[in-house]
């Protein structure tokens, strides 16, 4: 990925070397949307999922800061499984921006598609009294406990409240996956049916820290006309939200994938370490700092930043095919 980094990026290794001049980044982003909405694209203004999030508030945020908030649209769209706090919050800062806002319940369209069918068949593959009432999600060991195997397993928990988790055979695990991925495409198709009709642009709300380690759909949440916090880590995203006066508490709220109708963070779900010890870890990925140096600064021991190093690699390569444009036969032709 060809990503500009903020200037902090070239401090000397700490604690502190993710932190940035916020009130500079602001207006060089602001500065940058409107240069790629309005003269690029030619466009009147920006989509925005709203998910009650730090990413997708931070992008709305700054949508409204480059473009007037009569320039931003924000779209609500919960399905079925979605909690509750994510429409709240996200019509929070909402009315915080002054930004207008439609709300797409994505469930009919889900059900139309069989996603919730497709993901109920697998999970009965190895749980076969999961049906109504039920709630499940996927959830990955810690990656200091794994050995550096990252295996997926499901928790399930009856409507008495009973839980268990199990481990996924490869073809179970993939179609939980696939009918799951179903969201974030409807949710994408969705956003651009209104930008389509208002002739805007579609603003993507993914970090640096989820792009570069491929925690997005394809063809879903991973596509956008512009990516505006792209080029910043988890950690640089709060900064700005701070500056920008975002709601306490959508700062506040754990980062949650809001994909499985149980509870889930997003270091459960993929992550598998908090986001600030990721980010550093992956700055020292970036910046080839070594696990001996970066231990002391991420407060983990040699061995542990190695096994943050390796799994941060293995979801680059595994992630790959993520990021890959679509291949011409001409481009083959000329290797």
């Amino acid at each position: 990925m060809n990503l500009t980094l903020p200037s902090a990026a070239f401090q000397e290794f700490s604690k502190d070397v993710l932190r940035l001049d916020a009130p500079s980044e602001v207006e060089r982003i602001a500065e940058t949307m409107r240069k790629q909405v309005l003269g690029l694209f030619r466009r009147r203004g920006v989509v925005v999922g709203l998910s009650g999030g730090i990413d997708s508030s931070v992008v709305a945020a700054l949508s409204a800061r480059a473009l007037g908030k009569d320039k931003v649209l924000g779209l609500f769209m919960p399905e079925h499984h979605s909690s509750a706090d994510s429409l709240r919050l996200g019509r929070r800062i909402a009315a915080q921006l002054g930004i207008d806002t439609i709300l797409e319940d994505i469930t009919p369209a889900l059900e139309g598609l069989g996603a919730y069918r497709r993901q109920i068949e697998a999970i009965r593959t190895v749980v076969p009294d999961y049906g109504e009432g039920w709630k499940c999600k996927l959830v990955l060991a810690p990656v200091l406990e794994s050995n550096g195997i990252n295996v997926t397993r499901l928790t399930v928990q009856s409507p008495e409240g009973e839980t268990r988790t199990v481990r996924l055979p490869s073809g179970a695990y993939l179609q939980i996956v696939a009918a799951t991925n179903y969201k974030q495409r409807v949710r994408k198709m969705t956003e651009y049916y209104h930008a389509d009709r208002l002739h805007y642009a579609v603003a993507g709300t993914p970090n640096l820290l989820e792009y570069d380690q491929g925690f997005f759909v394809k063809q879903g949440d991973g596509i956008a006309d512009l990516m505006p916090i792209a080029h910043l880590y988890k950690t640089q995203v709060y900064q700005l939200a701070e500056y920008l006066g975002i709601d306490e508490e959508i700062r506040r709220r754990p980062p949650t994938s809001d994909t499985f109708s149980m509870p889930q963070s997003q270091e459960e779900f993929y992550f598998a370490l908090p986001y600030h010890l990721t980010d550093l870890c992956l700055y020292a990925v970036n910046h080839q700092i070594s696990a001996d140096e970066a231990a002391p600064v991420v407060g983990l021991t040699p061995a542990q930043v190695r096994s943050v190093f390796k799994d941060i690699d293995s979801k680059r390569r595994g992630t790959r095919y993520l990021h890959a444009p679509p291949l011409h036969v001409a481009s083959a032709l000329k290797d």
